[in-house]
């Protein structure tokens, strides 16, 4: 009985199990010289992609920006596999609800009184663009707009929130 063939084979399995666990290891979002995935300059795996504009990620999400919108912000993050998109504006309260309905929600916007109570840690911050989470704030009207979505897009939410007695910030946040 020859036990070469089972030797090579077990030296297979044992480096396949190595280059598996480095991968994962690789994968698992842990720290690189003490940055976070997140945080990482461009030609890591995760990215915020320079240059995207307000235009670029609407047309992504498939939504017209208002033309009464104000302070829009938007934002692309170049995941591994699916892309975050982040967009806000500030409308006259008057028109929110026009523009929500141009989204074809599936159900009505729910409102939400109070901020989430557990801490919420969002692969695409509103932050990034220098504005509260969403999540964080009380007396949001909020929902999915649709999951999945036409086309390359997985889904997309909004979130209205009143920042004076005029106009509201509308956030949307989706997956390609």
């Amino acid at each position: 009985m020859n036990v070469e063939p089972w030797g090579r084979w077990h030296l297979g399995l044992v480096g396949g199990v190595v280059v598996l666990m480095g991968l994962v290891a690789g994968c698992s979002g842990a720290t690189v010289s003490g940055t976070r995935a997140g945080e990482r300059s461009s030609g890591q795996v995760s990215y915020w992609v320079d240059g995207a504009t307000v235009e670029s990620v609407a047309r992504t999400l498939r939504v017209r920006v208002p033309v009464a919108a104000t302070g829009a912000k938007a934002a692309h993050w170049r995941g591994l596999q699916d892309d975050g998109l982040i967009m806000a504006f500030v409308l006259p309260t008057a028109g929110v609800d026009e523009f929500v309905a141009q989204l074809k929600p599936d159900v009505p916007l729910g409102l939400r009184e109070q901020p989430l109570a557990r801490n919420t840690n969002p692969s695409t911050p509103f932050s990034h663009l220098g504005l509260p989470e969403p999540d964080l704030l009380a007396r949001v009207r909020e929902g999915q707009v649709c999951a999945p979505c036409e086309g390359d897009l997985n889904w997309l939410k909004v979130a209205v929130v009143q920042v004076d007695a005029a106009s509201s910030r509308v956030y949307l946040s989706g997956v390609d």
